[in-house]
């Protein structure tokens, strides 16, 4: 009986050493319910191509009701102002026409009115009766963050550039704990090459869920999330209705009503949910159209002279209390 006591615990010690050892000692045991367990589909790098470009070279036009709401500044610049939501109403049209109208809620008084055609943004704050005109590849930042706020901006989260056949493209695979994505990165060609953007694919669905765009040197120039994707009216029947990557070539059937625009280097970022949308109806090129307002100021941006705000403005109840106001 000793030489068996033995035996045993001699066993049970080689047991603990091996499990010590990863020999595959299991500490805990979940099964988890199979109708929790994310759906992970698979594509190729063609089929993803094929169906960020059907988006994109198939939506012509919107004409969207939204609700805006942007945060200016971080915690590296020391100062975050948050702002009320503001109802707009886009316009966007190919190759580069914008016009958004913000409006407060309940009393629907426009707190701003921009507008652009790809080289020159116009901007109408009647609160402040000024007009605000400026280049669109203009490079000066106001010390303000929220002025940094450009209608091109919204464009380029609506309607994406194609990717062209002669760009390359590259694909991976990046996974976390909540969710495991494709990424598309295309690549900008010259004497050295540079990432472009990268499209993110959620793999549970197969839609694009952001798109990062980086300029030279590989600065971040906007970073844009997109969630919750729902057929377009009298589109809920068509065969893309379940997210898969076989989008027709000559259709879009569905768009995100949750967006996140991020401009690290304008230092705002804006969430934009879409409540209406209509996607390639014709839009009168007169509605893109933005005139200064009669007896407004003309504020052309970018010039030395707005660089830094007059001085009886930096003491004015407006300057010193940015949250109690609509988009400043």
């Amino acid at each position: 009986m000793r030489l068996v006591h033995i035996c045993l615990l001699l066993a049970t010690l080689a047991a603990i050493s091996c499990g010590c050892h990863g020999g595959g000692a299991v500490t805990g045991h979940t099964v988890i319910p199979r109708a929790q367990i994310p759906v992970v589909r698979d594509a190729t790098r063609e089929e993803l191509l094929g169906a960020y470009n059907a988006v994109a070279r198939n939506t012509k036009t919107l004409n969207a009701t939204v609700e805006l709401k942007p945060t200016a500044g971080s915690k590296y610049s020391g100062v975050i102002d948050e702002y009320h939501e503001v109802k707009g109403f886009l316009l966007a049209a190919r190759p580069a026409e914008v016009r958004v109208i913000g409006q407060a809620p309940v009393i629907g008084k426009t707190v701003f009115d921009m507008a652009s055609d790809g080289e020159t943004f116009r901007v109408s704050i009647p609160t402040k009766n000024k007009f605000l005109v400026g280049s669109v590849a203009g490079e000066r930042n106001s010390a303000k963050p929220i002025e940094n706020l450009r209608p091109q901006h919204l464009l380029e989260a609506l309607l994406w550039p194609e990717i062209r056949k002669e760009e390359a493209v590259t694909l991976k695979e990046f996974n976390t704990e909540q969710a495991r994505y494709y990424v598309l990165t295309v690549l900008r060609g010259g004497h050295q090459l540079e990432i472009l953007r990268e499209i993110w694919f959620d793999r549970a669905s197969l839609q694009v869920a952001r798109i990062e765009t980086f300029g030279p040197k590989g600065a971040l120039i906007s970073d844009i999330s997109f969630a919750d994707w729902q057929p377009l009216d009298g589109a809920a029947g068509q065969s893309n209705a379940s997210g898969s990557a076989q989008t027709p070539a000559s259709a879009v059937t569905s768009f995100p009503r949750a967006i996140r625009i991020e401009r690290p280097h304008d230092d705002y970022k804006l969430e934009m949910q879409v409540a209406k949308i209509a996607v390639n109806e014709e839009i009168p090129a007169d509605r893109f159209k933005l005139e200064q307002p009669a007896g407004a100021e003309l504020v052309h941006v970018g010039e030395a002279a707005e660089s830094k705000p007059p001085a009886e403005n930096q003491h004015s109840p407006e300057h010193q209390q940015p949250r109690e106001n609509q988009l400043q």
